[in-house]
């Protein structure tokens, strides 16, 4: 596993472990967070975020996918941030979720610029996408702060709410 680390002025964002899958799988489980993201049922199992987290190692061998627990100094879990893609070639999506007792904080924001400098910094990337459901427009925001700009919007399907939803595309080129 790597050890890369990303410090900002409040967080550490370090790779995910197996010792998280309680208390991100205890997370998930709530609507305000599973609702939200595509990939993610309602009453995800610890087996499948154990599972999940298995595919972390060969996404970052593989240069498709770098997953960080998003964490206070002191250690304490505050949610997931990351970065992935189908291949080599294609940018990378950044994706994103807190706890909802991190909310409002401005934590999301702070763990999106981190990442988007190292993946700046360590991968020369200059492109990037991410997205959110129409009904989420605290996440359009925090997009917006990190440079995003709105570039489509069509269904997406959500495991989460079990069909397809209106999900807003952005990009941001450096």
């Amino acid at each position: 596993m790597s050890e890369t680390e990303i410090r900002t002025s409040r967080l550490v964002l370090r790779p995910v472990t197996p010792h998280d899958s309680g208390p991100f799988t205890q997370a998930v489980n709530d609507p305000r967070i599973y609702r939200m993201l595509a990939s993610v049922p309602p009453e995800q199992t610890k087996a499948q975020t154990l599972a999940w987290i298995a595919t972390h190692d060969r996404a970052r061998e593989e240069e498709t996918g770098h997953f960080f627990a998003i964490t206070a100094p002191d250690g304490g879990l505050c949610g997931i941030i990351s970065a992935t893609r189908a291949a080599r070639e294609d940018p990378f999506e950044i994706g994103y979720w807190l706890m909802p007792e991190f909310w409002g904080k401005g934590l999301c924001t702070e763990a999106g610029a981190g990442l988007i400098r190292w993946l700046e910094n360590t991968r020369a990337v200059r492109a990037l996408v991410a997205g959110h459901f129409a009904d989420n427009p605290a996440s359009g925001r925090i997009l917006a702060k990190l440079g995003f700009l709105p570039c489509g919007r069509s269904p997406m399907f959500s495991k989460g709410r079990g069909t397809k939803s209106d999900h807003i595309m952005m990009a941001r080129i450096a």
